[in-house]
């Protein structure tokens, strides 16, 4: 299968930060994004603000790749960001103007916020949360307390722990029109009889054998929303087993939703997540040649794709998230912020396993003594 090329991208000299703060029209303070309430809310005087611009029926506009990757896409769609990179994961994460140092959310590494400024371009939909800290926190619990051999001091912690952060992590949604020519052999399976000894008796038995005949054809496809996580700050089996996401529930991306939260810069660009869309893409057109090819068994010789009409979206997803150092080691678990599914790293108590080996030599050993009483 063609391999897609590789761009490279200069970022353009910043410009001046954008800041959003959501001053309370009674007195003042700062409001919040509230997922129960899908309003802005003042946590000081209770005051609620609705939320504008909320999609109806029209999609969400998609972005020309070309365009991007050439560097011509309008300033408005460009923003530039404060953000600092986690010495210890890489994470770059989004910060007021008045915060000088904090720890990374998704370590627990502290961190010294710098000055510098990032181009990116501007995230197009948003997925608000739909849960709240507690909710996320009581999955979180739940999900720890199924974990066999999981340090029970670790389980309290996390019951009595720090807040959990809301942290809006960053995807890339890529679109693509596909033509797909192939060569191969589709394969028919038959059955002969043969002959062959059997305990010293000859026995007769069905042996399957292939016949294989060339063939080609065309196949085509439109991929939607093919989507890449932009972010090295995970482990990708952990944000891959957080979806599936509800990509139709996207709203057009509007700053009150990151209210009270927190955003992540993406650090994988536009075009090496495009590399990752198209390996999924080729498998999905694989799959599609082997369908068109049918018979019993495939081999696919080759695979010619043609990739049309390629646009883009940068997105942002919620994640609750939290970060534990437990005797040394950190460990971090993460909470869909709108199924509530849990993904983390999985802690292990050596004094529980240790236990767990000597009951289970200590109920070998009685079942061996009955039974040897029983001879």
């Amino acid at each position: 299968m063609q391999d897609s090329p590789s761009f490279a991208t200069p970022p353009p000299p910043p410009g001046p930060v954008e800041e959003h703060r959501f001053p309370c029209d009674t007195c003042g303070s700062d409001l919040r994004f509230d997922p129960e309430k899908y309003q802005l809310v003042c946590d000081h005087c209770g005051n609620t603000e609705t939320i504008s611009g909320r999609r109806t029926h029209h999609p969400i506009a998609e972005l020309d790749f070309r365009k991007a990757i050439a560097r011509e896409l309008p300033q408005a769609e460009m923003e530039d960001t404060r953000v600092t990179t986690c010495p210890n994961c890489a994470a770059q994460v989004e910060f007021d103007a008045d915060k000088h140092a904090t720890e990374c959310p998704f370590c627990a590494t502290p961190v010294v916020v710098d000055t510098g400024v990032n181009r990116h371009i501007k995230p197009r939909g948003v997925l608000p949360f739909a849960l709240t800290e507690n909710v996320a926190k009581d999955a979180m619990t739940n999900w720890l307390g199924r974990l066999w051999f999981a340090p029970n001091g670790l389980q309290e912690y996390a019951r009595k722990g720090r807040r959990m952060e809301g942290i809006y992590v960053p995807y890339w949604t890529y679109d693509a029109d596909t033509k797909s020519s192939y060569s191969g052999e589709r394969g028919t399976v038959y059955y002969v009889t043969v002959t062959v000894m059997r305990d010293g008796k000859p026995t007769q038995k069905q042996v399957p054998k292939v016949r294989w005949r060339s063939v080609s054809g065309r196949v085509a496809r439109f991929f939607d929303d093919v989507l890449v996580l932009a972010s090295k700050s995970l482990p990708k089996q952990f944000t891959d087993a957080l979806e599936p996401w509800d990509l139709s529930a996207l709203e057009p991306y509007a700053p009150e939703y990151l209210a009270g939260f927190r955003a992540e810069a993406y650090s994988i660009t536009l075009d090496e997540g495009y590399v990752e869309a198209r390996q999924i893409m080729d498998a999905m057109i694989e799959r599609d040649v082997r369908f068109d090819i049918g018979g019993d068994r495939q081999r696919i010789h080759n695979v010619q794709s043609q990739i049309s009409d390629v646009t883009f979206k940068h997105i942002l997803l919620p994640v609750w998230l939290a970060a534990y150092k437990y005797r040394g080691k950190t460990y971090r678990f993460v909470v869909n912020g709108r199924t509530g599914n849990v993904q983390g790293e999985r802690p292990y108590s050596a004094i529980k396993i240790t236990f767990a080996v000597i009951l289970g030599l200590l109920a070998a050993g009685v079942v061996g003594y009955f039974m040897a009483l029983q001879k």
